[in-house]
């Protein structure tokens, strides 16, 4: 087993997964707003 080297690691493939999660967050963050704002036009 080789021995272990602290910030050697490539980390490429995560921060894609990372990001694609935020993105994915932020887009149904904003889905959920501008649904919500809708549903409140059609109730007001």
């Amino acid at each position: 087993m080789s021995e272990f080297k602290r910030g050697t690691m490539d980390t490429t493939e995560q921060e894609k997964t990372f990001h694609g999660f935020l993105k994915f967050a932020g887009y149904g963050l904003l889905g959920a707003l501008v649904f919500l704002f809708f549903l409140g036009l059609l109730r007001g």
